[in-house]
């Protein structure tokens, strides 16, 4: 018995449906517009991207960071149920090293829903040249009943823009 059960605190189970937020300010686009095959073809899991107008990416859904790429173009989420989100910043980006990229959560961190994970410099990634697309991926889809994306609009931070059912 872990001291948690002790003191009565139950495991939290999370309302369905789970909605993950726009992770960026811009235009959202579905998952065949990404401009990259990996994601276009949901070889890592259902996934939306967006359009972005300004260098800052916000956390999708609260729950933990469990990575954050060194190079700092990708971070890992785990939410509630389980739901496994991997925000990739740009095309390509990998290859810039972490240049223009600056972190303001590392792994392990808890976050909120809306909270600043990361910014960009979006005229490093566009001089590099790379396709700035803000992507946000559910890693473990096979896992849930439906993961479903908004329709092609223009998308505020944490304005819902998946859904995942259990």
């Amino acid at each position: 018995m872990g001291i948690f059960h002790f003191f009565g605190k139950k495991e939290v189970t999370p309302l369905w449906p789970v909605t993950l937020g726009a992770a960026a300010q811009g235009r959202l686009i579905p998952m065949e517009e990404i401009p990259d095959p990996v994601f276009s073809e949901g070889i890592l899991g259902i996934c939306c991207g967006i359009e972005p107008e300004t260098g800052a990416v916000y956390a999708p859904v609260s729950g933990r960071v469990v990575q954050l790429a060194d190079t700092l173009h990708a971070v890992g989420l785990e939410g509630p149920g389980g739901v496994e989100v991997l925000i990739h910043i740009g095309v390509d980006t990998v290859e810039m090293k972490g240049d223009g990229f600056e972190a303001m959560v590392r792994a392990g961190s808890s976050v909120e829903k809306g909270q600043l994970l990361l910014t960009m410099d979006l005229e490093k990634i566009r001089k590099a040249p790379h396709p700035a697309t803000v992507i946000t991926i559910v890693t473990n889809t096979g896992d849930f009943a439906s993961v479903e994306t908004a329709a092609s609009k223009k998308v505020a931070p944490g304005e819902t823009v998946m859904e995942i059912r259990n």
